[in-house]
């Protein structure tokens, strides 16, 4: 007892052994809980019980991961202007709540208001802290500790040795948490309100992804019953990237995220054709909109007969002028197909029962329904305002030169409309070989047909490389939501990569979004960094150069190889990186990832695929060029730099995925080349 009393460390180790405690016995009380009296019936009883088994996956205690990370020392009691907190009280702030068996704090969530000084207090503003306490964890057992006085204004503040070490410590397995790590500027966005829309641009290793993922855990925190009416979705760039985040939420206690791809969310059709880079970027245009807009609408026609109605010994004549007052009416008010071809029947059995009342009878809204639902008036209705079925919509587009002719006249030029046409014009829509970029003209249709339900809020990863269209169908998922939108102008590597944040988001429906810049990176060494930034001129002339708080000492460096002697030399770079801790990923040209494959296997070395899970036996993944965006690895092994930019139909493109492989590495980068480097690397 004594030695713990006179040691922090003990007494520390103490109080995390003291809340592991309190958490297995706040999982208990969970387990223990029975509904079989509390419920009304087996849908409340099924509801009931999946909350309850959320509830105990996410009090689940798990072995390495730190319970808590810091504590905050408050210097007064809570006052009017004083932030709170008691004199004496401190707080250790972790990855969730937990109490004791009174209801008394030991461990405050990150997310809590009293937690934000953790990551936002200074000399300079204190925040009514007097010290600040950052712990050092090995396996997840407490090691280490260090303390910050926040009070001594005589000195300036200094990095944190804990802080550098927990940024920089080499990662195996999927992408975790920042909690421990997250900056003041990264503080602001993770805590910037629900009611608007931020974008974040930001520079490779800024932390622009774990800054996203951790609004999402904010939000739910702060809104949480909002959102779990209206739901929140992550979209990424392919499921590799989805696969490599998807540990990051659950392990903040956030377990109902969805997860999906931009082609994930407009999967009305199969997509097995491809387009030209030419007609993908036109389909991707904004333009195709208004098509598409002009094309749902060509089907209503003006009526040239009038609708008569029998009922019982009664017939009610409604003129035909009258009816297509009635129709051009609700073109002009602009709603959706759909919701206007449904409101028709009823527009014209309202004119009906104007007649009955004029005629001495009084109907009731049971005869304007029956009266809707009359054959004449539905006959009426199919002749008028026929039904749309987007996908044969854009295949007739697509396919019929002169329906395109009509409704692209004046907005996409006769050299575009040939473009898009298909060679072959398919039979059907389950024959058709559809595109990406067809099913989001599908996505658009049919959201001028029927309206597609909001969210309350979507993370929008890896954006630069959207089309316009792809922005539209993102944009329709939080039309009354708010969105994180998170990119790299520098990373777009698509024909149709986003030129700037202000027309991206115009296309989203979010132009008054905020824009924020995240320039200082964390993860990725400054040496490296520095050598990436040479082709920012190239790829991204209007961006600042980013900046980087790490060294990696003798771990970068450009290899020469004569030409017969590449292969070997990655092979012998993989088993140098394989001696050091941490994963490696060898990055290489599309076209060489199947000769690389098997020269790995020849040489013994076990590789991964990109989304594959690392593990300590297995610390080697293999990354096509064009599946590195989003991914970091430990070290990376870069083979043939010029190949990698031939493997892009224009050089801005290349370039653009070349800075994108450059900048995958954490701790070192090897670069290997036969030919010469692009001459911005020179």
């Amino acid at each position: 007892m004594t030695t713990q009393a006179n040691d922090p460390l003990e007494r520390e180790r103490a109080h995390l052994s003291s809340s592991r405690a309190a958490l297995r016995a706040m999982r208990a009380d969970v387990e223990a809980l029975d509904i079989k009296d509390v419920t009304a019936n087996w849908v409340n009883a099924a509801v009931l019980e999946r909350q309850i088994e959320e509830r105990i996956t996410a009090l689940a205690d798990l072995a390495h991961t730190p319970l808590f990370f810091g504590r905050l020392d408050y210097a007064h009691a809570p006052g009017a202007d004083q932030a709170e907190g008691a004199e004496g009280e401190r707080f250790y702030i972790g990855r969730r709540h937990v109490h004791d068996a009174d209801g008394d704090p030991m461990v405050i969530d990150w997310r809590a208001p009293v937690s934000q000084p953790f990551y936002r207090a200074s000399k300079k503003d204190p925040m009514d802290v007097r010290m600040r306490r950052r712990f050092g964890y090995t396996g997840g057992e407490l090691t280490a500790y260090e303390d910050e006085d926040l009070t001594d204004t005589a000195s300036g503040d200094q990095a944190s040795k804990l802080l550098q070490t927990e940024i920089e410590r080499p990662r195996v397995g999927p992408m975790r948490d920042i909690v421990a790590t997250i900056q003041p500027e990264q503080d602001e966005i993770v805590r910037a309100g629900i009611g608007g829309t931020v974008c974040v641009q930001g520079a490779p290793g800024t932390g622009k992804t774990a800054v996203g993922l951790h609004r999402v855990a904010y939000l739910l925190y702060a809104h949480r019953e909002r959102l779990a009416r209206t739901g929140t979705l992550v979209i990424g760039p392919n499921r590799s990237f989805l696969h490599y985040i998807e540990q990051v939420l659950p392990a903040l206690g956030e377990l109902n995220v969805a997860q999906a791809t931009v082609d994930d969310l407009v999967a009305h059709v199969e997509v097995r054709g491809t387009d030209s880079a030419t007609a993908a970027r036109i389909k991707g245009d904004a333009r195709m909109a208004e098509v598409l807009r002009r094309a749902v609408r060509s089907g209503v026609t003006m009526p040239v007969e009038p609708v008569v109605v029998v009922r019982g010994s009664r017939r009610w004549r409604v003129p035909a002028y009258e009816i297509e007052e009635i129709v051009r009416e609700l073109l002009d008010r602009d709603i959706r197909y759909g919701a206007a071809r449904e409101a028709l029947p009823q527009r014209i059995a309202h004119a009906v029962l104007v007649r009955m009342e004029q005629a001495g009878e009084a109907p009731d809204d049971r005869v304007q329904d029956a009266v809707a639902r009359n054959s004449a008036v539905k006959a009426a209705v199919r002749a008028v305002w026929p039904a749309v079925d987007p996908a044969k919509l854009v295949l007739r587009l697509l396919s019929d030169a002169e329906f395109l002719a009509e409704h692209a006249e004046g907005v996409l030029s006769a050299e575009e409309q040939a473009a898009v046409l298909w060679a072959k014009p398919a039979r059907g829509v389950k024959s058709a070989k559809w595109s990406a970029a067809d099913a989001v003209l599908i996505d658009e249709a049919a959201d001028l047909v029927t309206r597609t339900p909001s969210l309350g809020h979507v993370v929008l990863d890896e954006a630069q490389d959207l089309s316009p269209m792809q922005y539209r169908a993102v944009g329709r998922r939080c039309t009354t939501g708010s969105a994180t939108i998170l990119g790299d102008l520098a990373q777009g590597t698509t024909p149709w990569a986003t030129a700037g944040w202000a027309e991206a988001l115009a296309h989203l429906g979010k132009p008054d979004a905020a824009v924020e810049e995240l320039t200082q990176g964390f993860r990725v060494p400054r040496e490296v960094i520095a050598y990436a930034s040479r082709l920012l001129p190239a790829i991204a002339p209007g961006l600042a150069e980013a900046t980087s708080v790490r060294e990696a000492a003798g771990d970068f460096s450009v290899r020469a190889v004569a030409a017969g002697e590449l292969d070997a030399a990655v092979v012998a770079a993989c088993r140098e990186s394989l001696e050091r801790e941490g994963s490696i990923g060898l990055i290489a040209a599309d076209a060489r990832i199947g000769a690389l494959g098997a020269l790995l296997a020849e040489a013994g070395l076990p590789h991964l695929a990109p989304g594959e899970e690392t593990t300590a036996e297995s610390r080697l993944t293999l990354v096509p060029a064009s599946l590195a965006k989003g991914l970091e690895y430990d070290y990376v092994v870069l083979d043939e730099p010029a190949a990698v930019v031939a493997g892009e139909p224009d050089e801005r493109t290349g370039l653009r995925r070349l800075y994108v492989a450059l900048t995958r590495a954490v701790s070192g980068l090897t670069v290997l080349h036969a030919e010469p480097l692009p001459e911005q690397l020179r």
